[in-house]
């Protein structure tokens, strides 16, 4: 059911946009794209997924789980094909703690693994919204301007506040069986450990490149139908349009990632057709890119 739910929306969604954009000039522009750009905005989403997946190495590592990075390079990329291919009940990051969970380990340990690791994830794409928006500030219309800035500062202090709680020293004052604020409370002190001193600025540098290949590859690929415009609109558009697919309605985002994708850049004058096909591409990147996780997947022990 949950599925089928999905799968509405998403056609809707397309129904909507399709009102609006002829969609056979939709696939004559991605037909007539230029391979040179594409093969680029392919390969900035590769890379955006391979630091991430060297990032999630080092976040578990500081959480005390000693696997080599191999693995959760495999891992990951089982998740990014999971969360992008399969309409499957089950998600990318409920694979990966069920990879952890297979080595032995509890399961709140491998939970907290992958949830801090979607945190750190979130907290870099929060602060590129800002930093993107203080670069073009008169971009975007002021309502949309100021409720991203809302959002963005509203998600980084609710992680600042997760961060903070273990510093009261509740622990002694919680019951021993589990709740949701001693869950919370556990949570802060492995966040805390991935991110303190030295090795919590190289995870926030790592997380802002992993996006930053993301909306090269935004990029890349909207060069390759031809729009022109600087990088600089791509990085104040891409991250909020990113954390829109976060929003579980619809298959991996689509739909979604599109009518925002065309919605937001329609407010500066770009064609809805290259736009949308750009979009288009951008989906495509992500499954062909995750498809290392489909090999991975067949080629391991464990399976579904």
């Amino acid at each position: 059911m949950k599925n089928l739910v999905k799968l509405a929306v998403t056609l809707v969604i397309f129904f909507l946009i399709s009102r609006n954009i002829d969609l056979r000039r939709v696939a004559t522009t991605i037909g007539d794209a230029q391979l040179a750009f594409v093969f680029a905005g392919f390969t900035a989403q590769l890379l955006s997924t391979l630091v991430a997946s060297y990032r999630w190495n080092i976040i578990m590592k500081e959480l005390r789980f000693r696997q080599r990075f191999l693995f959760y390079l495999k891992s990951y990329f089982k998740g990014a094909f999971f969360n992008q291919a399969l309409p499957t009940s089950i998600g990318g990051d409920a694979l990966r703690v069920l990879d952890i969970i297979r080595l032995g380990f509890r399961k709140r340990d491998a939970f907290a693994g992958v949830f801090i690791d979607r945190l750190v994830g979130l907290s870099g794409l929060l602060m590129l919204n800002l930093l993107a928006n203080l670069l073009r500030p008169g971009l975007l219309p002021d309502e949309i301007f100021w409720t991203i800035n809302a959002l963005s500062l509203g998600g980084i202090g609710a992680i600042l506040t997760l961060m903070a709680l273990q510093r009261f020293r509740l622990n002694r004052f919680l019951p021993a069986r589990p709740t949701l604020l001693r869950m919370l409370y556990a949570l802060s002190r492995r966040t805390n450990r991935v991110y303190r001193g030295r090795k919590g600025a190289i995870q926030i540098a790592m997380t802002l490149l992993t996006h930053l290949f993301s909306v090269m590859a935004f990029y890349w690929l909207a060069r390759s139908v031809g729009m022109d415009y600087s990088l600089t609109i791509f990085l104040v558009i891409v991250p909020p349009v990113i954390l829109l697919t976060l929003i579980p309605i619809t298959f991996a985002g689509w739909g979604v990632r599109e009518g925002a994708m065309v919605g937001l850049f329609s407010l500066i004058g770009a064609d809805k057709t290259a736009v949308l096909s750009m979009s288009i591409l951008y989906g495509v990147a992500l499954i062909v890119t995750s498809l290392p996780g489909l090999y991975f997947y067949l080629a391991g022990k464990y399976q579904l």
